[in-house]
């Protein structure tokens, strides 16, 4: 029998991170101290990978130019998706769905070029090489909850316009823009279940046993 398992106290604080873990929107400025932030990335770079290919790479943002420029490419885009929703378009104008200016530290993750050549876990599903990077997001994330920081994962960009102003090689693909930093609290709901955007689904109605069943 392991003897590797956790304590009930440390279960609790693993379970704790997971269930209060929040894609966080409003920030309150400060700073996160440089020993912070390296465990934070160090936690990131502790998660699994397909083939140990670990095909995530994380650019600080540290220009106010660039930042500006980020936040700029976010709300082009912010607007462009609330053109395509249509009858919704009013509703998400007043979502905040970014932090870009406000956070202590934003983040970049993205994939690096020269991808093709890893195979193992891949020959099949190319886009393993993406859940890695995802789960890097998620350790990243978790590691900040506990650390009482809140984290906001962005994805309202152009891909290649972000490329192009961070100097990407060919073949390299940003994936997120991260907001990290301080916060006044977490919210105690998803911030899309509170602002009444949507609602959660129960587990439920999403597992299933053997095969596929119908919605």
């Amino acid at each position: 029998m392991s003897t590797a398992e956790f304590s009930e106290v440390e279960r609790a604080a693993v379970y704790r991170a997971i269930r209060e873990r929040r894609d966080m929107r409003h920030f309150s400025g400060g700073s996160v101290p440089a020993d912070q932030l390296s465990r934070l990335l160090a936690a990131a770079h502790q998660a699994p990978s397909v083939g140990l290919m670990q095909p995530w790479r994380f650019v600080r943002i540290t220009r106010p130019e660039l930042r500006a420029a980020i936040y700029q490419l976010v709300d082009e885009e912010r607007r462009a998706t609330a053109e395509a929703l249509g009858e919704r378009a009013e509703d998400f104008m007043r979502l905040k769905v970014e932090g870009v200016l406000d956070c202590a530290e934003l983040l970049v993750a993205a994939l690096p070029e020269g991808r093709e050549q890893h195979v193992f876990g891949r020959r099949t599903l190319p886009e393993m090489d993406l859940a890695s990077v995802g789960c890097a997001i998620q350790n990243l994330w978790l590691a900040a909850r506990a650390e009482g920081l809140g984290l906001g994962w962005v994805s309202l960009f152009d891909p290649l316009g972000l490329a192009q102003l961070l100097g990407m090689p060919l073949g390299a693909k940003p994936v997120a823009v991260l907001c990290l930093g301080p916060v006044e609290a977490f919210y105690a709901e998803p911030m899309l279940v509170e602002q009444g955007w949507t609602t959660s689904r129960p587990l439920s109605e999403l597992l299933f046993t053997d095969q596929w069943e119908p919605s």
